[in-house]
């Protein structure tokens, strides 16, 4: 079965508690709100554009547990394809615990994630899909790295949230790099990423700063080729599954420079997912 959309990553269970206040150490705190959903950035891009009716399919690990029975239940249930998402046998499923302050509009995030041998993707495993988009988080590299060589074609997108192994190997790699400002500062070695923008990063140039629900985001570029996303909001990063509403579909600006029709997309100006 072919599909529109690839993510390869991470997926999780969440736990996501709302406080009136972040609690002191040592200090007792009640909450009347218990959400609970998916989560993982690669696990959210893949359920949202399901959600969005692109055909999408996952790669990623969970356990053959409860929360993984579920995470796999519920991204199954939106229409995503998880013939690639491995259920090891002795593997806990990761799971996030996320505490969200109402006062400061933060959150904090507690994860659960045992290491485990990487996620094998094989030609076999891939044939049929052929997505036009493939999307990363750093995590599962191996199999990312297996993707790119067997979709060469294929728009390839990193949303990088910390640097790591993973996220630093494919920022190199994919066409699309979208990353938060905590990544653009660990790059580029300074605490304020937003006043250094002007400075290079390797193998980066800095395109352009947004706030985005109270968060700084600051979107890189490649060099080459010229043309890019002049900015593109992450649609995974804090997002609350079970909501009843969806947020706005994520639109997508030409880079100053290039006329529209020049990003990614479906010729409607350069914006959306790929359908």
């Amino acid at each position: 079965m072919s599909v529109s959309a690839l993510c390869i990553g991470h997926a999780s269970w969440d736990l996501c508690m709302q406080v009136n206040a972040y609690p002191a150490e040592n200090s007792k705190a009640e909450t009347s709100a218990l959400l609970e959903s998916g989560g993982g950035p690669a696990a959210n891009a893949a359920w949202l554009l399901g959600r969005w009716g692109v055909p999408t399919a996952l790669a990623a690990v969970v356990g053959q547990d409860d929360y993984g029975d579920k995470a796999v239940k519920e991204l199954a249930e939106g229409g995503i394809n998880c013939r690639l998402v491995e259920q090891r046998a002795g593997y806990a499923t990761p799971v996030s615990f996320i505490i969200v302050n109402r006062a400061a509009g933060s959150r904090t995030i507690i994860n659960r994630k045992i290491p485990t041998t990487g996620l094998r993707l094989t030609r076999q495993m891939l044939a049929g899909l052929d997505p036009k988009l493939l999307l990363f988080d750093g995590h599962e590299l191996e199999a990312s790295l297996a993707a790119l060589a067997a979709f060469p074609s294929a728009t390839t997108v990193l949303d990088a949230g910390s640097l790591r192994e993973g996220t630093s190997v494919l920022a190199g790699k994919v066409r699309y790099l979208v990353c938060s400002e905590r990544f653009a500062g660990q790059i580029t070695s300074e605490t304020d990423a937003v006043a250094t923008m002007p400075r290079p990063a390797a193998r980066t140039v800095p395109q352009r700063c947004r706030r985005h629900s109270g968060r700084e985001w600051l979107g890189l570029r490649r060099r080459q080729p010229p043309r890019t996303f002049a900015r593109v909001a992450s649609a995974s990063e804090g997002y609350d599954r079970s909501r009843r509403h969806l947020p706005r579909r994520v639109r997508v600006r030409p880079a100053e420079g290039h006329e529209p029709g020049e990003g990614p997309g479906t010729g409607d100006g350069g914006g959306g997912f790929i359908r």
